[in-house]
């Protein structure tokens, strides 16, 4: 779109505006990307501190809110990707710095701030420092599921690391004398707050570790302590006592602050609580329930053998009743030889009537059978008789042939059996002739 403002020239050189007439028209989305333009060119990237107003997320995980002092208030979207990185969601009431862009919503024509990051004013050093250690720590796997172990939900024994003038104590202690007031808790006492916190936790928890090693117990410890400000809870985003945790043997429940609180021990920790009573709560079933648990169970086994009983009673009166009257039984079987008697007689008399109509029929075809059998005989032994007189050698010998025999009997069948003076038998068809070899 053209400028609407014209520049002459004065006599100096310089140029000045000279206004129109009659000022442009502008389409509406036309001036709304123009005011979003120079918004952009003239503030962007900005850093803003005000108080949370309006706090909501959506099902798309995109965050909207206001932001606002005693002067004014601006519009803030933060996108599902931003709003990803924060590890504690803002509430109404917080005051909080955050960066990004101004922007023009066109299709309202708002002026929205779209908010890369958000800390809490005033701790942002101590935020930074937060962000910074967990992301290390997530990097080494301190945060892994995998590593979590399930919380025992019947200890025989429970272990509390806190201050011993803390309230979280006197919550927890309450909370358990309530619910578990059979299982023995130690408390292993360390300040939870101030600048040796983090040493005292890390010795109260080592203790814990010693005596788990001794003797078993505590089966599950908790490490608590009250709500309070990101300074007052920073002795639980130490570096050293994450390590320390991570290398728990037992399960750890970390009840650090309020609901919306959160520090780097509840990441480590195998369960986060939002309270300390409710992490004296998640490892105590209440004794109430149990017991009656344990009465519906006992009815219900009771109930159950009830039913047995009466069902072997039913069974064994059935039996009764048939063992009272073994005549009717023996009845029953007589009546069933005889059936079977009926049943075997009749099957023989059917068996002999099938046998005696094949036996007649044997005999009428037997006649007949030997004849035709007798003839093919006849004739089989024709044939043999037929080759074997074709096979007679007198035959030959009748065409003038002679059979030479040494006088062992031996037929003669070549000259090299014989020599001379040697004497043969000649058998001709007549007779036989006494020769020698010459």
């Amino acid at each position: 779109m053209n400028d609407p403002y014209q520049t002459n020239p004065n006599s100096h050189g310089a140029s000045r505006p000279v206004w129109p007439a009659q000022p442009p028209v502008w389409q509406v989305g036309g001036l709304m990307r123009a005011l979003a333009d120079a918004v952009s060119a003239r503030f962007n990237p900005v850093r803003v501190q005000g108080e949370v107003s309006g706090f909501a997320r959506a099902a798309s995980g995109h965050c909207y809110f206001t932001l606002k002092d005693a002067d004014a208030q601006v519009r803030c979207a933060m996108f599902r990707r931003a709003a990803s990185g924060l590890s504690v969601l803002p509430r109404d009431g917080d005051r909080v710095e955050v960066s990004g862009k101004l922007d023009i919503y066109g299709p309202r024509g708002d002026l929205q701030l779209i908010v890369d990051t958000l800390t809490p004013a005033g701790q942002g050093a101590l935020f930074e420092r937060f962000m910074r250690l967990k992301a290390q720590l997530e990097h080494e796997g301190l945060f892994d599921a995998a590593r979590k172990r399930p919380v025992p939900t019947m200890p025989h024994s429970i272990g509390v690391v806190t201050s011993l003038g803390a309230a979280a104590l006197r919550d927890v202690a309450i909370a358990l004398q309530r619910r578990v007031p059979h299982v023995p808790v130690t408390v292993f006492p360390a300040a939870v707050q101030g600048g040796q916190a983090p040493t005292e936790l890390c010795q109260a928890l080592d203790a814990a570790y010693r005596q788990f090693a001794d003797n078993g117990a505590p089966q599950v410890l908790l490490l608590v302590r009250g709500g309070g400000s990101l300074e007052d809870l920073w002795a639980f985003n130490d570096e050293q006592l994450a390590r320390t945790l991570a290398r728990a043997p037992m399960p750890v429940i970390s009840g650090v602050g309020h609901e919306t609180d959160f520090t780097i021990a509840d990441f480590v920790a195998d369960l986060r609580a939002p309270t300390p009573t409710a992490a004296a709560e998640l490892c105590a079933i209440d004794r109430d329930s149990l017991l009656s648990l344990l009465a519906a169970l006992e009815q219900r086994a009771c109930a159950s053998t009830q039913r047995h009983i009466d069902t072997q009673a039913q069974r064994l009166d059935r039996l009764a009743q048939r063992m009272a009257r073994p005549s009717d039984r023996v009845a029953r079987q007589q009546q069933n030889l005889l059936i079977c008697a009926h049943r075997l007689q009749r099957g023989l008399i059917e068996s002999w009537k099938h046998q005696s109509q094949l036996i007649k029929a044997v005999e009428a075809d037997l006649p007949l059978k030997m004849a035709q059998h007798l003839a093919r005989q006849t004739q089989l032994l024709g044939g043999h008789e037929a080759v074997l007189t074709s096979m007679d050698p007198k035959l030959v010998l009748n065409r003038g042939y002679a059979w030479l025999t040494t006088d062992a009997g031996q037929p003669l069948t070549s000259a090299s059996q014989a020599h001379r003076g040697q004497p043969l038998t000649a058998t001709l068809a007549d007779g036989e002739v006494e020769l020698t070899v010459r």
